[in-house]
């Protein structure tokens, strides 16, 4: 109801009990399915300061958000056999497709990439993959290509600069994440959004609870924080999302401040203090807003 009213919301993580019985609708799904959140997008950038094996990532991920293997649509046919449905279709393959290549245009890209496994699922992915050609002919200045998601993985670990933007399904969309999200520095550094027609909903990137960590001053705030800042740039306070953005990323990359994960000793509070202390010494916010 908050989010209806307000159009956004800044999410935390939030854990589906596995354990819970098979009529329980994950909560994180429902957000998506009600709101009608279908597009999830999520930047995987190295940042200077991070270590990391991979040099030079800079990969947009455009993952449906609404249908696939997460449809929850499950029964037990009889005891031992389960049907797991995996509903794939042609309004929203095309509806993501061309949001993958709007945004692919908009933001300069050369080239989208279709992630799938159609040779197996030759009819739901198939479907899937048919839409994303039949989009990126509508967008000649845009080099399409595509890519079955076992070899994406591998190619992803080997060589992640051959990707620019990429456009898949919804299971394979949480896998591909997290590989990025560890190939620049792991879930604590990178932000997600979802985007609808009429709302917004921001969050981490690649969705950990986290919970191993909770309570203990250790988890990485960066990744919220960035998420905050893409909540700010929807609502076109731009000024504000630069300023806290570059307070952020100058923190990681010039003073080495940085959490356990990062291989650093630096806790939640001792981070987000430094960040504040960085913004206020910035001074007021003169541009426009």
């Amino acid at each position: 109801m908050a989010i209806r009213r307000n159009g956004v919301a800044l999410k935390g993580n939030i854990e589906t009990n596995h354990n819970l019985p098979p009529s329980y609708v994950s909560r994180n799904i429902l957000l998506r399915t009600t709101l009608d959140l279908y597009a999830n997008v999520m930047h995987c950038q190295s940042l200077p300061g991070v270590r990391t094996r991979h040099k030079d990532i800079d990969i947009i991920i455009i993952r449906e958000n609404t249908e696939g293997e997460y449809s929850s649509l499950e029964h037990e046919s009889v005891p031992g056999v389960v049907e797991s449905l995996k509903i794939v279709t042609r309004a929203r393959s095309l509806r993501i497709a061309e949001y993958a290549f709007r945004m692919a245009r908009e933001k300069g890209r050369s080239s989208v990439t279709a992630v799938h496994k159609a040779n197996i699922m030759k009819l739901a992915d198939g479907l899937f993959l048919e839409c994303c050609k039949e989009v990126a002919s509508g967008y000649p200045d845009i080099a399409f290509d595509s890519m079955i998601v076992d070899n994406t993985t591998m190619q992803l670990v080997s060589k992640p600069q051959q990707f620019d933007v990429m456009v898949m399904p919804n299971l394979y969309g949480n896998v591909v994440s997290n590989v990025c999200a560890g190939l620049v520095g792991g879930p604590g550094l990178i932000p997600g959004a979802n985007y609808g027609e009429d709302y917004a909903v921001f969050e981490t990137g690649t969705r950990n609870t986290g919970k191993s960590i909770a309570n203990c001053n250790t988890a990485n705030p960066t990744a919220m924080l960035l998420a905050s800042c893409l909540l700010l740039d929807h609502l076109k306070l731009h000024g504000y999302a630069s300023m806290i953005r570059r307070a952020v990323i100058s923190t990681i990359t010039e003073t080495q401040l940085h959490t356990a994960d990062l291989g650093g000793q630096g806790s939640t509070s001792d981070v987000v203090k430094f960040i504040m202390s960085t913004i206020q010494s910035t001074g007021p916010l003169t541009q426009s807003i």
